[in-house]
């Protein structure tokens, strides 16, 4: 037998078996969320009787699914029951404050999926197969769904943003939030800041997802909307802050430098620019998932990317925006990217 190419035992087909059937184990996981798998198990007592019950499920069907479940380390079985795993038990039983079952609604829309039937063509034309301009076509409704259940991942990345974007800036400030979707970036900075005022730009029917997290927040009287496009409303500046939270990477170079050509002019003298991004290492292979993630603009957006540090630094610099600087935040693949205007 051939050794295995980094010398960690034989070759084998392995790798190839499991990337062609790892849409078995999406769907396995995006049916137990729908069915409710996850609380039933939580609740107990985890046999397979009651959680088919809970589910409105067949017996058979919940065995063989919680059994896939376990084998990929998803739930853990004893005899006959099915338990959590510490991941299962955070992330995916609805009733933890920290679960993330939401999310599979928007990862699962058929327009973000079906691409990926398609995707040799895509390859071959380097553009999303997806209407006019894929997920970004105005007024796409998945935005609002995508504001509506997406809350739960990206709110574990407000509190750093608002905090390099505040730092050594209090009192009052005015902040545009562009691409708001669900608000919590702009709520997040009027939480930490009470004299921020806060203005979110996104599709109509998206910012009324913003608003209505900024009045559960207490913020609301600190929240107006600006509905339209980034590209053709009038930003009415000025503002020490502009956000661009996971935006930019929808848009080709030149596109994004237009759009940060139109920030810094609505920013005050010493104001911020910052975004928030999928940014790859140079090599664009590492880390694994800001990497991967341009897998996911090349299919849903007609030029969208994952943007090196390099290449963002550059665009900030061509908007004339200076002194770039990037802020990872830790345990997640999302870094900030802040310039000033000069």
């Amino acid at each position: 037998m051939q050794p295995d190419n980094n010398g960690g035992g034989p070759l084998t087909p392995s790798l190839v078996f499991e990337m062609l059937q790892a849409h078995q184990r999406t769907a396995a996981l995006k049916a137990a969320i729908d069915l409710d798998v996850f609380r039933a198990v939580g609740e107990g007592p985890g046999d397979v009787a009651s959680i088919a019950r809970h589910c409105a499920a067949s017996e058979r069907g919940i065995r063989i699914l919680c059994d896939f479940l376990t084998i990929y380390g998803v739930l853990a079985k004893d005899g006959r029951c099915y338990r959590h795993t510490p991941t299962s038990a955070a992330f995916l039983d609805p009733r933890s404050p920290s679960s993330l079952a939401s999310i599979a609604q928007f990862l699962g829309n058929p327009a973000l999926r079906e691409p990926f039937d398609h995707l040799a063509e895509i390859v071959r034309t380097g553009r999303t197969v997806l209407p006019g301009d894929g997920s970004v076509e105005p007024e796409n409704p998945i935005w609002v769904q995508f504001a509506e259940t997406m809350g739960p991942m990206m709110a574990p990345m407000a509190g750093p943003l608002g905090e390099v974007v505040l730092k050594d800036h209090t009192g009052p400030m005015r902040v545009l939030d562009i691409a708001a979707g669900h608000g919590l970036f702009g709520i997040e900075i009027a939480k930490q800041n009470p004299q921020a005022h806060i203005t979110g730009l996104d599709w109509a029917p998206v910012l009324r997802v913003a608003q209505d997290n900024a009045r559960k927040a207490g913020v609301h009287e600190r929240y107006d909307i600006l509905p339209g496009s980034a590209f053709e409303v009038d930003f009415a500046g000025p503002y020490d802050a502009v956000l661009l939270t996971n935006f930019l990477h929808h848009f080709d170079q030149p596109t994004c430098v237009g759009l940060l050509k139109k920030v810094r002019g609505a920013l005050r003298p010493g104001g911020r620019a910052a975004t928030l991004e999928f940014v790859p290492n140079e090599d664009r292979i590492s880390p694994p998932v800001p990497a991967a993630f341009s897998m996911t603009m090349l299919t849903s957006t007609a030029s969208g990317d994952a943007y090196t540090l390099s290449e963002l630094t550059t665009m900030y610099h061509e908007a004339g925006l200076k002194g770039v600087t990037s802020h990872p935040i830790p345990m997640s693949p999302h870094t900030i990217v802040m310039g000033l205007q000069a």
